[in-house]
């Protein structure tokens, strides 16, 4: 799957919206990917967990671990594709933690899903995660790369678009300086 195609099927699906947000990370942007209007779609979801489980097959992954909540259905299907298991970690007393009766084995070969990434900080805390519990996380992956420039991580990393969308501090936001307020679309606040 190409980058023109992911970024069609978010056009199709309005997942790529204009305005001027404050995404999980705290950084503003005029740009937003809204996921959950593409993954809603059990065919889309299908169709983008396959192709990017192609990009990482290569890693030999045995489990996929993504944060909840944006990066659960997603995770599902890059793991069905894989025909591996797939488990989430979630947000609980002020940190994320592997979800309550999920167990990685010691040594286990984990591969990290996420939606979309900007700055990297929730990939970087699911790997904390997992490698907390004892895997060994062999890579990284999300449907959409967003930053300024590509992400980088201690594992290899695969997105199926990189989609670069301008973030600003707060401080510094244009959008802020010309009087506008900031809608926080996504799943969790910063």
């Amino acid at each position: 799957m190409i980058s023109t195609t992911v970024l069609d099927l978010f056009r199709h699906c309005e997942g790529l919206l204009e305005g001027h947000f404050q995404l999980s990370s705290g950084l503003h942007s005029g740009g937003y990917l809204q996921c959950a209007r593409v993954l809603q779609h059990p065919e889309h979801a299908a169709t983008l967990g396959a192709a990017l489980a192609q990009q990482v097959a290569p890693l030999e992954p045995t489990v996929v671990l993504s944060p909840a909540l944006g990066g659960v259905v997603i995770g599902h299907e890059v793991a069905r594709a894989l025909g591996v298991r797939a488990l989430f970690a979630e947000r609980r007393d002020g940190g994320l933690t592997l979800r309550r009766g999920f167990e990685i084995t010691p040594g286990e070969r984990v591969l990290i899903v996420e939606d979309v990434v900007t700055t990297g900080g929730s990939t970087r805390e699911t790997i904390d995660v997992a490698t907390a519990a004892g895997g060994a996380v062999v890579g990284a992956a999300a449907i959409i790369d967003r930053g300024a420039e590509p992400v980088a991580f201690d594992v290899p990393f695969e997105a199926l678009a990189r989609v670069p969308l301008p973030t600003y501090d707060s401080a510094a936001c244009p959008m802020c300086a010309a009087g506008g307020s900031a809608t926080k679309p996504g799943s969790r606040t910063a």
